[in-house]
């Protein structure tokens, strides 16, 4: 079941987004990514300004999350996670479907590592196309990806 977070889940959220981040860590060999490092009250300032969307299993568990900020006419979409047990289910795609259906007929954004094949894959199989590259160092570098919605 996918519904919009309640202030009293983000802190679980917070603790799935740090166990489902560690294979995005580990491409990089290093703890030292934004989402590893971003903190509960950071967590509820997007909530507060933003939507953050909650997939709980039948013992109302999280096991993912997504979430999302319109600005200008652009919903930026971020931290799309999901439980490692419950990978390749579906479920990104189910919880990315319903995040674009929160902010209808709007210019989708969203960004990953261009180490991050496997997400790059399915951004692109559900109509995101890149449309810039932003090298952070030596190590990292980002694909930035959009998608338009006029239906």
């Amino acid at each position: 079941m996918i519904l919009k977070a309640e202030r009293e889940d983000l802190q679980e959220i917070l603790q799935l987004q740090y166990l489902a981040y560690q294979s995005e860590a580990n491409l990089f060999g290093s703890r030292d990514i934004s989402p590893l490092k971003q903190t509960l009250d950071e967590v509820i300032e997007e909530w507060n300004s933003g939507v953050i969307l909650k997939m709980t299993d039948d013992t109302n568990t999280i096991i993912g999350s997504v979430r999302a900020i319109e600005r200008d006419g652009t919903a930026y979409i971020g931290k799309l996670m999901v439980h490692p047990d419950h990978q390749h289910k579906g479920y990104g795609t189910m919880l990315l479907s319903e995040i674009e259906k929160c902010f209808p007929h709007k210019r989708y954004e969203l960004f990953t590592s261009t180490r991050s094949l496997d997400n790059i894959r399915l951004y692109q199989k559900l109509g995101y196309t890149i449309f810039a590259r932003k090298a952070v160092n030596d190590e990292l570098e980002f694909v930035y990806m959009e998608k338009y919605e006029n239906n």
